[in-house]
């Protein structure tokens, strides 16, 4: 229950979302009484649009977010195991198009492929099921697969966790 509502609330939120909700009524009361208020909403989303459209905001917050945490400089000696979250190929695309769709955040997969050589006795685990709410039967799990191949990672090695939808349940049922 609380997937789904995330993600009717996310949609619904969305700062995209919500500033063209705010251009749609604000066009809508142009011709009403309230065409003040209407020309108000619709210069503040052209602003809003423009902002986000050419300052860095994302870039800016995920970098703070990302360089609070340091790389690794010193790798330790032994590993026991290895966990990827998901968020790095997108089933419902590479099913369409019957190839492979993945996206920014593939370091994740390329960093699993060079730990696992590094320390070949390490359990691995891949994460991650569907977070769509309409394809949940298309997971992200079984869709890496060709991609750890390609990378020379025996999949044997590998335990694939497609249960989950978002990132508590990576932990969760990882665990």
């Amino acid at each position: 229950m609380f997937f789904v509502l995330s993600k009717i609330l996310w949609a619904l939120v969305n700062p995209g979302n919500l500033i063209l909700l705010f251009l749609f009524l604000g066009a809508g009361l142009l011709w009403t009484r309230w065409r003040r208020l209407g020309r108000w909403l619709v210069g503040f989303s052209a602003v809003a649009f423009l902002v986000l459209a050419v300052v860095p905001l994302g870039t800016w917050a995920f970098g703070v977010l990302e360089n609070r945490f340091p790389p690794l400089v010193q790798l330790p000696g032994k590993v026991d195991g290895i966990i990827v979250a998901g968020g790095i190929v997108d089933p419902v695309t590479s099913k369409d198009r019957g190839q492979l769709s993945i996206n920014g955040a593939v370091e994740r997969v390329y960093e699993m492929a060079v730990l696992s050589r590094r320390y070949p006795k390490a359990r691995l685990v891949f994460s991650g099921g569907s977070g769509s709410l309409l394809y949940q039967e298309l997971k992200e799990a079984k869709a890496v697969v060709p991609l750890l191949r390609q990378l020379g990672v025996d999949e044997a090695r590998v335990i694939f966790e497609d249960q989950s939808r978002n990132t508590a349940e990576n932990a969760v049922y990882s665990y």
